[in-house]
């Protein structure tokens, strides 16, 4: 398919196109398949990851991480973060699993590893390393506006995966982030390289959307959610929101465990 498709057309292809399977994703560390989705004459790259190759998690016990990857989706699309590609549980080649539309990077990342001595303008470091010569690196992050909702929204699912190779520029500029099979815990376990804005006040719209969410999880988005994780993430998700609301601020790392994830990229 030439040109990019309307967020309904491409959540059409990827909710009821055929599948047809491309290759595996090899690095992956669960069953993560390349396929085409195909469907009156549209036809798009989606990963695919069946619940069947999926591996347990000690500490996320209940549910399927495609639930979550589904569930951040529905947040995301419903309070206008617009930062998650289309994605859906659905019947595959390997079993039911979530299916989401592929992304394609088209720019520089704004996440990353870069000469501590060269870090661009404006951008934020986050942690210092050392490549195998000694030379010092700083892991750090743009000051874009996209990447501050990120962050908001982030906290709002309490991501505990947000890598750097997480954060995908997109066609036409758009910024997507992908990979929230460990999100919606309901204990702290926000773990990000997006701390640029650490205890500093909401913007505005952020704000807004909060209240938005606030109010969707009690006209609709709640009973959505509950089809794709437990009671308790459900009702923490309400929390999470009612806290960053009454601070107005960014989080703060201080939740006892590791505040970056490993690999950060």
């Amino acid at each position: 398919m030439s040109g990019t498709p309307t967020p309904g057309d491409a959540l059409a292809v990827v909710t009821r196109g055929t599948l047809a399977v491309e290759g595996r994703l090899v690095d992956a560390s669960n069953t993560t398949v390349r396929c085409w989705a195909s469907l009156d004459g549209m036809r798009l790259r989606c990963v695919y990851k069946p619940v069947a190759g999926e591996r347990p998690l000690w500490d996320f016990p209940d549910g399927t991480l495609a639930g979550r990857e589904v569930a951040a989706y529905l947040v995301s699309s419903a309070a206008g973060f617009d930062l998650v590609p289309p994605t859906v549980l659905r019947e595959g080649p390997l079993g039911p699993g979530a299916c989401q539309l592929w992304v394609e990077e088209t720019a520089d990342a704004l996440v990353g590893f870069v000469p501590a001595d060269q870090l661009p303008p404006g951008w934020h470091p986050i942690a210092m390393a050392q490549d195998d010569d000694g030379a010092p690196y700083a892991l750090a992050h743009a000051d874009d506006p996209r990447l501050a909702a990120m962050a908001v929204f982030d906290a709002v699912v309490n991501n505990a995966d947000r890598k750097g190779g997480h954060v995908l520029v997109g066609p036409q500029g758009r910024l997507y982030g992908v990979d929230h099979g460990v999100c919606f815990h309901v204990e702290p376990k926000l773990r990000t390289v997006l701390w640029g804005w650490a205890d500093q006040p909401l913007p505005a719209g952020e704000v807004d959307r909060l209240d938005e969410i606030a109010r969707l999880l009690g006209t609709g988005l709640d009973r959505a959610l509950a089809d794709l994780l437990t009671g308790d993430e459900v009702s923490a998700v309400g929390e999470r929101v009612a806290t960053l609301r009454a601070s107005g601020r960014f989080p703060v790392p201080g939740h006892g465990g590791r505040a970056v994830p490993w690999p950060p990229m």
